[in-house]
């Protein structure tokens, strides 16, 4: 299969890479000088368990260059989304499916806009990745899975066919009965361990086992599954025990990408994350005061990432 990856960062270069490394026929989407290094030396991702190396890679910031595709994989940042949508017209065909591998509840949706329904699938996916340096990604741990479905919940042989291309790949990959439940699971997982990791400035082994991060994080689980709740995901009664399970295996010094951007002072996913618990919770009439608490501490950082305010000198 011919598979594009629409913005080669953390998600997208590991599970790309895995891709390549299994024979499929993948091309990834990039920029700056991440893209030239890509293009010259290939992109390298280190895990704990060893390196792959995409040599030589095929590498592009021009959808038009890459002509129709089987998937698209769409890597880049929440609030990227619409503008990729709006640029990978060229690689999609009549029979293109696109899935989203971002953390959030919006991106299909903002997907389906421009393309059409048809053509997207839900997703979401789960890897402790990051580029490192221009044309390399670190991966830390061992969790590293994809979740994608139709998102009207019916079977389809291109879904099945995307699982198993990443199986193969050694991708932990499902396609479960309910995609916008799952979606809505790792939302409820990944705004609480980023809007407290960034709060806090800790790795997850910090946030876990200090007790009042530990039950911030609880109770911010609460307040998304409580929003999902309103909106008529239906959640597992459990999905708060299970994400903080989740939480509890993976690697000590792990972070998401919010906290990675924040701290270095990026532009992040706050909007997409906790900003949107908070506004959903708004609408659907669902008080949200913890997150309402981590989206207000983090908001003037991520303003000023966004040239939208100036610090004092």
């Amino acid at each position: 299969m011919r598979i594009a990856i629409f913005g080669t960062g953390g998600a997208g270069g590991y599970f790309g890479a895995r891709l390549y490394e299994a024979g499929e026929d993948v091309v990834f989407l990039a920029r700056g000088a991440h893209l030239e290094a890509i293009r010259r030396s290939g992109l390298k991702v280190v895990t704990d368990s060893g390196a792959i190396l995409v040599r030589p890679a095929q590498a592009t910031d021009d959808p038009a260059e890459v002509g129709t595709v089987d998937f698209v994989l769409v890597g880049v940042k929440a609030w990227q989304v619409p503008e990729a949508a709006r640029a990978m017209g060229p690689m999609v065909g009549p029979d293109t499916a696109v899935c989203p591998l971002q953390n959030g509840v919006e991106a299909a949706a903002q997907l389906s806009e421009v393309l059409g329904a048809r053509r997207v699938l839900g997703g979401l996916s789960g890897t402790l990745s990051f580029i490192a340096a221009p044309g390399e990604i670190r991966s830390v741990g061992t969790t590293h899975f994809v979740k994608l479905g139709e998102l009207d919940g019916r079977p389809s042989e291109r879904a099945l066919r995307l699982r198993d291309a990443l199986a193969h790949a050694g991708v932990d990959a499902e396609v479960p009965p309910d995609i916008q439940a799952a979606v809505w699971q790792k939302f409820l997982f990944v705004t609480a361990f980023g809007g407290v990791g960034a709060v806090a400035r800790a790795p997850v082994g910090v946030i876990r086992a200090v007790p009042e991060t530990r039950r911030l994080l609880e109770g911010s689980m609460r307040e998304t599954q409580a929003v999902a709740r309103a909106r008529g995901i239906a959640l597992a009664r459990d999905s708060v025990p299970q994400s903080m399970a989740l939480l509890d295996s993976l690697a000590p010094e792990g972070t998401t990408s919010l906290q990675r951007d924040i701290v270095a002072g990026k532009p992040s996913e706050l909007e997409a994350w906790n900003g949107a618990v908070v506004r959903l919770g708004g609408e659907s009439g669902v008080p949200t005061p913890l997150h309402g608490f981590l989206y207000a501490s983090l908001v003037p950082l991520e303003r000023r990432a966004r040239n939208e305010l100036v610090f004092p000198a």
